[in-house]
């Protein structure tokens, strides 16, 4: 449908919207998706495949990195990490997962693991540039960086790490605060029951949601204004309990249905190769439905090279840049290859007709196939966390990008008042329009990310040979000393290391 076919057939100005963000989506995710598959084997292969090198690594250092960091400085490695989790694990692995199924079938989940596995080396790349070319906050003393950052001091285009900003701040500050509570209202009409019902329920539902969004907000609120360093230790406490309960109940399906899973993986294979254009013109053609809403729900689930993570990772303090790299990157692999694919195998497994529900009430009501009735509530609640805890994750980047255009206490709180304003549209707003503005926003950054990454892929490269070094010498611990790399000394403007 062209867009002036959709604005004609607009009943509203959130149509209308609607309408134009799809006709700016389009083309975009055209060329996206190969821009991501490109940068992806791009690092891979130069990277000697850091990603499966260093995995084993990934996991030593992310638990030893729980004590032992200088909390005057900057939050742990640990903290960081669970911090991106926040915002990584919950309404991608759920509702994102569904949507994809849904919409491009069961071969969707197979590029949903490729871009997570090649996805996995960008995040490494990102995060420890972030690390390099982080700073120190000249009024709390903390550690703050991220794609701005190293786009203005490696690049030297401070216009650029601008526009980044802001484009991160629409993206995690507004349009994503509308999805995570959008899906929670979502979440909790499935489990009310008021889902394709009668009118009356619909009447009394479309007052509910105003009082959800009311209680989403005033829960929020509090955390926010405590800044990050609250967020992260909020985070580290709730996040690996929902991983936990979530994971357990996916686990006990997948082992009481364990003769299915060969075809359900043969399923997905083949499903993945099944040939359904996308869209139009050139590269729209060249891309299946299945790779597109894989590509697509992978990026908004795992994050790796959209520009997000970094933040989180900037804040940390660590002895060398590619420590906090190797811990972001296990975080790609545990949201997408762990959680979403459990995830994928509830929905499959469950063998519903097509049709039966979208987004997370799919996945609410595979669940309740498996376990009965009260997989609905339990869902509900553990969403509610999930979404929650993304919310706070999801203020913590745009916190630090805000500070980087204007690190001033008035300017952040009306910020964060705006914030607000956005968890209560998206709590009310329909579902297809919060959904496809988190594809124009996160199509966004992430293009612009992609191209920094692949302009400073020298110091990347710089990096994980100094790193990869000192680990064959026999180091433990890596530390990085800049004095011994003039071609990084030369860029970077803080003296942290």
């Amino acid at each position: 449908m062209s867009f002036s076919e959709c604005t004609a057939q607009a009943t509203d100005a959130v149509d209308k919207l609607h309408c134009a963000v799809n006709a700016i989506n389009a083309p975009l995710w055209d060329i996206l998706v190969w821009v991501l598959v490109g940068v992806g084997c791009f690092f891979t292969i130069m990277s000697g495949f850091a990603q499966f090198r260093l995995f084993g690594q990934s996991i030593k250092t992310m638990l030893a990195s729980r004590k032992g960091h200088d909390e005057n400085q900057g939050i742990s490695s640990f903290q960081a990490f669970v911090t991106g989790l926040a915002s990584r694990v919950g309404v991608g692995n759920i509702a994102g997962v569904a949507i994809a199924i849904s919409v491009g079938g069961a071969g969707a989940v197979f590029w949903m693991w490729f871009i997570a596995l090649i996805g996995m080396c960008s995040a490494l790349a990102e995060s420890s540039l972030a690390q390099l070319f982080k700073i120190k906050d000249p009024i709390t003393g903390k550690f703050r960086g991220g794609p701005a950052y190293y786009i203005e001091q490696g690049l030297g285009q401070k216009w650029l790490g601008v526009v980044f900003a802001v484009a991160l701040i629409v993206c995690f500050g507004f349009v994503y605060q509308s999805i995570q509570s959008n899906t929670i209202t979502q979440a909790i009409q499935s489990a009310t029951g008021c889902v394709g019902a009668d009118d009356a329920c619909q009447a009394s539902w479309a007052t509910y949601k105003h009082i959800v969004a009311g209680v989403l907000v005033a829960v929020t609120a509090p955390i926010i204004f405590g800044g990050i360093a609250r967020v992260s230790k909020i985070a580290e406490k709730i996040v690996p309990v929902m991983a936990a309960l979530y994971l357990l109940v996916a686990f006990y399906i997948i082992i009481t249905n364990i003769t299915q899973i060969p075809s359900v993986v043969s399923l997905i294979i083949t499903k993945a190769f099944t040939y359904e254009a996308a869209g139009g013109g050139l590269f729209g053609a060249l891309i299946s439905q299945a790779m597109m809403l894989g590509i697509k729900r992978g990026l908004y689930s795992n994050e790796a090279g959209q520009g997000s993570a970094p933040n989180a990772a900037a804040a940390a303090d660590v002895k060398h840049p590619v420590e906090q790299g190797v811990i972001q990157m296990l975080g790609v692999f545990v949201d997408t290859l762990i959680v979403c694919s459990c995830t994928a195998f509830v929905i499959l497994l469950s063998e519903l007709p097509a049709g039966v529900a979208d987004g997370v009430q799919l996945t609410q009501v595979a669940l309740e196939s498996h376990v009965g009735a009260w997989g609905q509530y339990f869902l509900a609640i553990l969403l509610f966390m999930f979404a929650f805890s993304t919310i706070i994750g999801n203020y913590a980047y745009a916190e630090s990008n805000m500070q980087f255009l204007k690190n001033n206490p008035l300017v952040l709180n009306t910020f964060r008042v705006l914030v607000l304003g956005f968890v209560y549209f998206g709590a009310v707003a329909k579902v297809a329009v919060v959904w496809d503005m988190g594809d124009l926003t996160m199509g966004t950054m992430a293009f612009i990310n992609l191209i920094a990454i692949v302009l400073l892929s020298k110091y990347v490269f710089a990096l994980i040979k100094d790193y990869s070094g000192q680990l064959k010498a026999g180091k433990v611990e890596p530390v990085f000393e800049l004095d011994k790399h003039p071609l990084l000394k030369e860029k970077v403007k803080s003296d942290i290391w």
